[in-house]
């Protein structure tokens, strides 16, 4: 079983740094850890509007939610690797040739993601905010046991939260698996309960988080069972239950594509924004990514921020909720270009720009949802803030594209793994982001400011196609 585990390590870090070469990647974590430090020292200013346990607080949700999302990136290895590299495929979906049992390849699996990347975000994320603790120490003092700021609570509170993520993210693939329809069904009635009850949230909910639970107040081990149970159980259903197709066939589609072209219309793009709806459609998961991989954790985001407003009233929810839409709405781009090479087009008479025209448009599209998302609960929540919230989505979500097709081209989901390049997208975007944050804070109407995004962004796109243009291999 170990050596299973040790070549999926191996595996790993291949597979990343064949990408974008061994030092790239290497510096990954790196940067991690140096942003993580630079932002840490300015955490007391912010301390005036947010309380010590409020910077837990954020800390744990936003690992929880990349355990979610890497348990989403790992379980669509297979489609990645299948697409991008032909026949070759991930240690975790080859149980037909090696003699051992699909549970217990995949059970290495878990347990490689979990160390793979508390090494990857957690350790350089927890070393880059212990350092800063040592300059600001005075002005700055979390709760833990002792009434001052513990390294190794924080690391193992941190991890429980990554874990919680990662396992949960595993019981609802291993459920879709088995019954998609019930999954999806489940999800869309989640939607407007949750969207109900988060009016009545209060910030004692938010820290019913078992591991925030246990960091702010490591004498109740009781949370430390609960964080076990809620990783155990599910890692051990998934396990139980686990399903793995080896479909026996070629899937067979009815002619979907002239119809959906035509419905696009007749402008230049419209067969690649149809073929771009097509390959969302039947790649794993299908259109259910747009309610699995969006719609939930914008929905949840909406309960975090809708409970903090309650608690901090400084803060605007729906502006707050509208910056954080318009930054994960960018993650769409990565849907449209994941399984997609240029070489696919190398044989047309098509520029890079051109299929990254294409996949802009596409991008517009998919806008649409979260656009409505946040129209409708705008008018439900807070109508009086609903037109510089829709300003602030537009605006972010324009120049975080832009900035994305500038660093990455057509290949953001494996570029921005590049430590120098991670480094010159956060430069660009977070502080645009917490600029907004404050202007939202002093007063929403400052937030018309965003309208200057749109002049830098279109100089932006006009600079990348220029770029992308004239690189030989657009991959890197």
């Amino acid at each position: 079983m170990f050596d299973i585990f040790k070549s999926m390590m191996k595996e790993e870090w291949r597979m990343h740094s064949s990408l974008f070469g061994h030092s790239g990647f290497a510096l990954f974590p790196v940067f991690i850890f140096l942003f993580t430090f630079f932002v840490s020292l300015v955490l007391p200013v912010f301390r005036e509007i947010v309380s010590d346990a409020g910077i837990a607080l954020g800390m744990h949700y936003f690992f929880l939610l990349v355990g979610g999302m890497v348990g989403a990136f790992g379980l669509m290895g297979r489609e990645f690797m299948n697409r991008r590299f032909g026949q070759a495929s991930l240690i975790a979906y080859s149980s037909r040739t090696l003699p051992v049992s699909e549970r217990v390849i995949f059970l290495n699996f878990l347990v490689k993601d979990v160390v793979y990347y508390f090494i990857l975000y957690v350790l350089p994320f927890v070393a880059g905010f212990a350092l800063a603790v040592k300059f600001v120490l005075p002005l700055l003092v979390l709760p833990s046991a002792a009434g001052s700021f513990k390294i190794p609570l924080l690391t193992l509170t941190l991890s429980l939260s990554f874990m919680i993520g990662l396992s949960v993210v595993f019981f609802l693939s291993t459920v879709y698996a088995h019954s998609g329809k019930a999954v999806l069904a489940g999800l869309l009635l989640a939607f407007p309960a949750l969207l109900f009850a988060s009016g009545n949230f209060n910030g004692e909910v938010l820290y019913a988080l078992p591991g925030l639970s246990f960091y702010l107040a490591p004498s109740e081990t009781r949370q430390l069972l609960v964080s076990a149970f809620l990783i155990l159980v599910p890692s051990a259903l998934s396990l139980i239950f686990l399903k793995v197709d080896y479909p026996q066939v070629q899937k067979d589609f009815s002619n979907s594509f002239s119809g959906l072209s035509t419905r696009f219309g007749s402008y230049r793009y419209a067969a690649f924004v149809a073929k771009d709806f097509l390959d969302l459609k039947r790649s794993e998961g299908g259109l259910g990514k747009i309610i699995f991989s969006f719609l939930l954790p914008v929905t949840l985001v909406w309960v975090l921020l809708s409970a903090l407003g309650n608690v901090i009233p400084a803060l605007d929810s729906l502006l707050l909720f509208s910056l954080v839409l318009g930054v994960l709405s960018s993650s769409m781009y990565n849907w449209l270009t994941e399984f997609d090479l240029f070489a696919s087009y190398a044989f047309l008479p098509l520029k890079v720009s051109d299929v990254i025209k294409s996949k802009l448009d596409s991008y517009a599209f998919l806008n649409i949802v979260p656009l409505v998302f946040l129209f409708g609960l705008g008018l439900r929540t807070e109508p009086y803030t609903l037109v510089p919230s829709l300003l602030v989505f537009l605006s972010i979500s324009f120049y975080m594209v832009t900035v994305l097709v500038y660093l990455t081209g057509l290949y953001p989901s494996v570029n921005l793994y590049n430590g120098k390049t991670f480094a010159l997208y956060a430069l660009s975007i977070v502080p645009v982001l917490i600029l907004n944050i404050v202007l939202s804070i002093l007063s929403p109407y400052y937030l018309f400011a965003d309208l200057a995004l749109v002049p830098v962004a279109v100089y932006l796109l006009g600079k990348s196609f220029r770029k992308w243009d004239g690189v030989e291999n657009p991959q890197f």
